[in-house]
């Protein structure tokens, strides 16, 4: 049963190259077959916020974008730290203009640690410290993510396991919080309770893992086709470099480890598959989600059922 007085929010989460583009285009444009709701949709991705990494991030094609309203995708400059607590603030102030606009709030994108922190709220942590958080920043610089990295498997392990090896914020954020602290960030986990003032309907897409490796695969091979070399090349030639916190994306980040293309792409492929099964530890204990086995449009059916309480009775 719906709760009245609060705003119906459906979240998707789905992992890269799982179908979700499509899936959008299905449900929310008036274009598609199998159109039920009339939608605005909110990035949870971290990486499409940043302009110029278009072909890298697989950003929704043009069309799709006049068809259906897209928000906090292209709102920084690649050179911008991005994170979690700006994207519920800008994520929160959306969901309020979409629902005052008559249309529902669809929260979609595998940023899974985005979409947990949206369902539940942040936890209060530790207010950052800039002199602490510069220290590790530069040990970054020196000594690498890596030795970070191990560092905080040593100490908080269960905040590592959810951290990719390449996302130095979050690693130096853990890291902060314990140093500053003496507490895990982990220890600061909240409740696990869906926020009041939602109702959520939250769906998670999980494609067979041998279909998911195989479809990213076939979609880094399609990058490389459409020119992502070229539009890394582009961006430098802007001024940006490789320190910048855009280039520490999947896709991106490789292009500055290895010389030999063909190593850059099995890099590519290597890491996506990777970040892919990572993706779902943070949505994986997640009460209330309806998981789909979802291999496409063709399992469209499964994803209406879910949601045929919120279709306007005509």
């Amino acid at each position: 049963m719906k709760i009245k007085n609060k705003i119906p929010v459906v979240v998707i989460f789905a992992p890269t190259a799982s179908g979700k583009t499509a899936l959008t285009r299905e449900l929310f444009s008036k274009s598609g077959s199998h159109f039920i709701l009339n939608a605005e949709i909110i990035s949870a991705d971290s990486q499409s916020v940043y302009k110029g990494m278009d072909i890298g991030t697989a950003k929704p094609d043009k069309r799709l974008l006049n068809e259906i309203p897209h928000h906090l995708i292209d709102i920084l400059t690649i050179d911008k730290q991005y994170n979690v607590s700006d994207f519920i603030s800008e994520a929160d102030k959306e969901c309020v203009h979409i629902f005052e606009r008559g249309k529902i709030p669809v929260i979609c994108g595998g940023t899974g640690f985005y979409i947990r922190n949206f369902l539940y709220g942040l936890p209060k942590t530790p207010v950052s410290d800039e002199k602490l958080r510069n220290e590790l920043l530069q040990k970054i610089k020196t000594l690498g993510n890596r030795t970070l990295y191990e560092q905080l498997k040593t100490i908080d392990p269960v905040s590592a396991e959810k951290i990719h090896v390449n996302d130095s914020y979050r690693i130096c954020r853990a890291l902060e919080v314990y140093y500053s602290s003496g507490k895990t960030r982990t220890s600061f986990q909240i409740e696990p309770k869906f926020r009041d003032e939602y109702d959520f309907t939250f769906i998670v897409l999980k494609p067979p893992r041998d279909v998911l490796y195989e479809r990213i695969r076939q979609r880094v091979d399609l990058m490389i086709e459409q020119g992502l070399e070229k539009e890394i090349h582009s961006l430098l030639e802007k001024g940006y470099t490789k320190d910048c916190p855009g280039f520490k994306a999947i896709g991106y980040s490789e292009w500055f480890k290895y010389d030999n293309k063909d190593d850059i792409v099995k890099a590519i492929k290597h890491d996506s598959c990777k970040y892919a099964k990572k993706q779902y530890t943070y949505i994986r204990d997640i009460n209330g989600s309806c998981i789909v086995d979802y291999r496409g449009i063709e399992d469209i059916e499964k994803v209406i059922e879910i949601l045929k309480p919120l279709i306007p009775i005509q």
